[in-house]
């Protein structure tokens, strides 16, 4: 690949995604792993995982030579009274990531890390619906239009006080995780407020071809999640009722290269279209089972370093 790109990693590997779980290990172990597992970035992880002390992160980052390249909102983006909660992540979000040491803005890339990435998350109709769009309940348009205004409202915050990209995150589980739910979200929030960061795991999971996707909305992409999908895991949960993290502590998610993801087809089309900047390397899994994980990134770099994506800190891919 001609561009530069850097490969970075997130806290959902060790099973962080809900700061409430019991389970979690300590920040600073993911901090130490994903040094020793050698990624040059990482993603600030859900809200109140890491502290939103700026002295205490900065050391902490320092120290490793790690990059925060995105922090997160992963929340309920449809309710109204929402609002108030998303704006006040939005503000400490940003406050503190825009003042960490800034990761390395590579030729051709279109917009600055780090980024604020934007998930709807919280509700349990959808969340036992996840990947079956058939049987996904829809938003009514007055629900819709006021999710709408909730992402619009973090985007401008973002954008007008801190100078930082959103990047709205279709999931699975969320009310944003279906081709015609990304078709609407990309007419309804301009390009000038908001980007799109895809991920080829919640893509498939949701029926998509990540290939396909990446392509029809190429302009709109300003960053990428890499995770791949146990193909039986995945046939036994889309059998059963369940969430969609109940799944992944089934082991639907796995390293990269050992699923069903066709990732020579991705490389093809990111080096056709040019894509530089950052692609971060996700696996969720429960926080109990954190044993492997180590050796589970070793698999995924070592596979995109084959498929010539370059592992850690940046240079040319």
């Amino acid at each position: 690949m001609a561009n530069p790109i850097t490969i970075t990693t997130a806290p959902c590997c060790w099973g962080v995604d809900d700061v409430k779980n019991p389970h979690l290990p300590a920040w600073q172990k993911v901090l130490d792993e994903a040094q020793a597992a050698g990624f040059g970035g990482l993603e600030l992880g859900p809200y109140g995982y890491l502290p939103l002390d700026l002295d205490v992160v900065a050391d902490a980052l320092n120290k490793r030579d790690i990059r925060i390249v995105a922090g997160t909102i992963f929340d309920d983006l449809v309710s109204p009274g929402n609002r108030d909660n998303l704006l006040r992540q939005t503000d400490e979000i940003c406050a503190l990531i825009v003042q960490l040491p800034k990761p390395e803005t590579h030729p051709g890339q279109r917009f600055a890390a780090p980024y604020l990435t934007v998930m709807d998350w919280g509700h349990d109709e959808r969340d036992y619906a996840a990947g079956h769009s058939d049987g996904a309940p829809r938003l009514e348009d007055v629900a819709w239009r006021g999710m709408i205004d909730n992402i619009r409202a973090v985007a401008a915050l973002a954008r007008d006080k801190y100078g930082i990209r959103a990047t709205i995150h279709p999931h699975a589980g969320g009310y944003i995780e279906f081709a015609d739910e990304l078709e609407r979200i990309v007419n309804d929030i301009p390009a000038e407020l908001a980007g799109l960061c895809l991920d080829t795991g919640h893509m498939a999971y949701s029926g998509m071809d990540p290939v396909e996707t990446l392509r029809r909305y190429w302009d709109r992409v300003d960053y990428i999640h890499f995770k791949d999908i146990d193909a039986k895991v995945f046939q036994e949960v889309m059998g059963d009722r369940i969430r969609f993290f109940d799944a992944c502590a089934k082991g639907v998610m796995c390293p990269i290269g050992r699923g069903s993801i066709d990732y020579a087809a991705v490389r093809s089309l990111l080096t056709e279209l040019g894509y530089a900047g950052y692609i971060t390397v996700e696996q969720e899994r429960d926080p109990r089972n954190t044993g492997s994980i180590l050796d589970d990134l070793a698999a995924s770099r070592d596979f995109l370093h084959r498929m010539g994506f370059r592992g850690g800190r940046a240079s040319a891919a």
